[in-house]
């Protein structure tokens, strides 16, 4: 029995077992390092112990990511196959749903994959990380995906705010400043655009964004919520209280961990729900039961 009133779904996760682990070249040393994941959890855990440690938390369904970390070609990079998360959703289709990863340098090739994962493995949305192509948001090599996002009416989601060193050998610009997102929103207004990893350090940018643009979304994950600014806490108790919704990025952030954090902000009944689940319910087109709704 979970000690959680409400029911979390969690937008953003890693699909962590050995088997997708060790398609990750080096790196332990960041994830242990940097990021802290424990030793239980470093080198992959299986689904079942995933859902485990979910339900502990009170997380009924989490979104898994076929992440494309930079351009293959580069000893740095790596692409988790979407078969991997396809297999796990169809293992567990009430409690994973699958979020397609983008690499610009794969054009048009690229494109129609994302279309096969929509429409063949039942992907619910896109995922990129600006930083690993040095690419910004707003860069015309991301306008075909965005397109094709549109056409399929399935949201994406990309990282916002600062990059890490993952690779102190293949040290990467931050280029993917939330401010970018608005000549985007400009030219696709229809396109669902959700900004992990909370922006920082330029949450105040990342929450203008969100305020003019209808259709642009700010994911909590990746950062802790003790330690998230104030002025989001705000956002999220008051007026962005439709515009937010709850991510982990796991095994970054711990499931329980940060619901318990969560719980610790202080939130209003309404907004705690939204942010836990009804926004992210509505913003990718799902019902209660986790299937798709149907178009308007």
């Amino acid at each position: 029995m979970t000690k959680h009133d409400i029911q979390a779904i969690d937008a953003v996760v890693n699909i962590w077992t050995p088997e997708t682990h060790a398609i990750r070249p080096n790196r332990d040393a960041f994830f242990g390092g940097k990021m802290k994941v424990k030793d239980d959890t470093l080198a992959g855990i299986t689904h079942e112990e995933m859902l485990r440690r979910m339900d502990a938390a009170g997380i009924e369904r989490a979104f898994l990511i076929a992440s494309k970390v930079g351009p293959l070609l580069h000893k740095s990079s790596y692409h988790i196959p979407y078969e991997m998360v396809a297999e796990a959703v169809e293992r567990h289709p009430d409690r994973f749903h699958g979020l397609a990863g983008l690499d610009p340098t794969e054009g048009m090739d690229g494109v129609r994959q994302l279309e096969r994962a929509v429409k063949d493995h039942g992907f619910i949305g896109a995922h990129f990380y600006p930083h690993w192509f040095e690419l910004a948001p707003d860069h015309a090599k991301w306008y075909p995906f965005y397109a094709k996002c549109v056409e399929l009416d399935v949201p994406v989601q990309l990282q916002v705010g600062q990059s890490m060193l993952y690779d102190p050998k293949h040290r990467l610009r931050s280029v993917g400043r939330p401010i970018s997102l608005d000549a985007v929103a400009c030219d696709f207004p229809e396109l669902k655009l959700i900004g992990i990893h909370v922006g920082i350090p330029w949450t105040d940018e990342m929450i203008a964004m969100a305020w003019k643009h209808p259709n642009v979304y700010i994911g909590t994950d990746a950062h802790s919520p003790k330690y998230w600014p104030e002025a989001f806490v705000k956002y999220i108790d008051s007026f962005g209280q439709d515009k937010v919704i709850f991510g982990t990025d796991f095994p970054v952030l711990d499931f329980e961990r940060t619901r318990d954090e969560i719980e610790a902000l202080g939130l209003r009944p309404l907004p705690k729900r939204k942010l836990l689940r009804d926004n992210v319910l509505r913003i990718y087109g799902l019902n209660e039961d986790g299937s798709r709704a149907a178009k308007r």
